[in-house]
């Protein structure tokens, strides 16, 4: 479809109002010619670095950066319109720039009409601990038998979840959607921006305590999208029946569970068989259903309900027991999340991505149940935590105490230095990159692991 120039300069001349800002959602879109423009050019950027050829440039806002002031480059850059909420972006006469009140707003509105044109089925997945790493599990082995949209990365807040939304596409079958949050309320409004026929909760555990003011907040933000399922006349859940926190709050939602084997109201079960390093698990169908094994390439235990959700929405979905194991084993953790890395002097368990209470204590228990001669942990501060901060590095170091099978046991950041101990401490990533290029640490297993802010995702260089 090609947009005339009348057409640019009506879209051009036309102003969204939106009365209550990101938080309202009109029924029907009112700009049929702002979509018109989408279908033209169904491409969309909000960096002005990255241009593919004929996109659209939503000019978005944050605390360092207004995407106003590279509306211009972005046009020179390739993109075919640039979307701007500031007058003085617009240059006099030029029909490619679309002027709105809020170009947030305008971009979630679009996706959310562009949605319900979709005419496949949607996936929400969340949760404290897992959730990309299950997205990622779920489309391997969903693409097993269908065409799969699924969330790049962890593109999954306000920004990320309409673009990727604005990515779907009439050969698509199914999407699979990641959505994250650290206040309440943001689960609740990307489900109603994604509108999911199925929903699955990884977990829920002590995280962003400080947005979320408490854990029971956690789990309420976390349950706003079996909230939403709700609305749906035909909403499922996939449940994991080993975190009781979920099945309290799943109700009378239809569900499909799956948990350790012998555990109540599973469609799927399982059993680890192993980690030395790599999760290996048998799962089947609790009817008596033939197992299966699976040797993973994920580290860590704490992986086993991960590999389970896929293998439950695998099944719900008509995918074949071996094209389950097969998309299982294919699959490889990326993005410094539990990933095995061997360097030329060392091995490295790299989980550096994230770190809550909840995470740090499965990957610190795990890691230290690992068969393996010589042992070192480098853990950075866990951020967000509030007033809770203290007590639960604490708990870390007192954990670290406990096990008492390391070499060395290095932590990084403020928080804690200040918990009881008497391990090596530094300041942050940089003092520890200076030692390492000193003191070069040779022949270990060595676990990374820290929030992203601590940055030590910088350190299998040096190692």
């Amino acid at each position: 479809m090609v947009c005339s120039s009348s057409d640019f300069l009506r879209i051009f001349a036309y102003l969204i109002v939106l009365s209550n800002g990101i938080t309202t959602f009109l029924t029907e879109m009112n700009t049929p010619s702002l979509y018109d423009l989408y279908q033209a050019y169904p491409h969309i950027t909000t960096d002005s670095r990255c241009c593919p050829q004929d996109s659209i440039f939503f000019a978005l806002k944050g605390e360092n950066f207004n995407g106003n002031q590279f509306a211009a480059q972005a046009l020179a850059n390739g993109c075919a319109m640039a979307v701007v909420d500031e007058k003085s972006a617009v240059v006099a006469g030029d029909a490619r720039y679309v002027l709105v009140e809020d170009a947030l707003a305008v971009l979630q509105q679009l996706a959310q009409h562009h949605r319900r044109q979709f005419k496949g089925t949607v996936l929400e997945i969340t949760g404290t601990n897992g959730k990309t790493t299950t997205k990622e599990l779920v489309a391997a082995v969903l693409s097993q038998k269908y065409k799969v949209l699924a969330t790049k990365g962890n593109l999954n807040n306000h920004i990320g979840v309409p673009k990727t939304l604005l990515e779907l596409r009439p050969e698509h079958e199914m999407a699979v959607i990641e959505t994250g949050a650290n206040h309440p309320g943001e689960i609740a409004f990307l489900a109603n921006l994604a509108e999911p026929d199925f929903g699955l909760i990884t977990n829920v555990g002590k995280a962003h305590l400080e947005g979320f003011g408490s854990f029971q907040g956690v789990i309420k933000t976390k349950g706003e999208l079996y909230d939403y399922l709700r609305t749906k006349p035909n909403g499922k859940v996939f449940l994991n029946t080993d975190n009781p926190y979920l099945e309290d709050i799943v109700g009378d939602l239809p569900a499909v569970g799956y948990g350790v084997a012998g555990g109540e109201g599973n469609y799927v079960e399982g059993e680890i068989d192993g980690c030395h390093p790599f999760l290996t698990l048998r799962w089947r169908v609790t009817d008596g259903g033939e197992w299966h094994k699976v040797k993973t390439h994920l580290i860590g235990a704490y992986n086993f309900q991960n590999v389970l959700a896929a293998v439950c929405v695998g099944k719900y979905f008509g995918v074949e027991d071996a094209a389950i194991d097969r998309a299982l084993e294919g699959y490889f953790p990326k993005n410094d999340r539990s990933e095995l890395r061997v360097t030329a002097f060392n091995q490295l368990i790299v989980d550096a991505y994230n770190a809550n209470p909840t995470s740090m204590t499965a990957a610190v228990e795990n890691f230290g149940q690992i068969r393996a001669d010589h042992k070192m942990v480098i853990l950075g501060e866990m951020r967000e935590l509030g007033a809770a901060s203290e007590e639960e590095h604490q708990k870390i170091v007192d954990l670290l105490k406990r096990q008492d099978c390391y070499e060395a046991v290095w932590l990084v950041g403020d928080l804690f230095r200040k918990a009881h101990h008497n391990f090596r401490t530094f300041a942050n990533v940089e003092d520890v990159k200076r030692e390492l290029s000193e003191h070069p640490v040779r022949d270990k297993l060595i676990l990374i692991k820290g929030s992203n802010g601590t940055k030590l995702f910088q350190l299998p260089e040096y190692l």
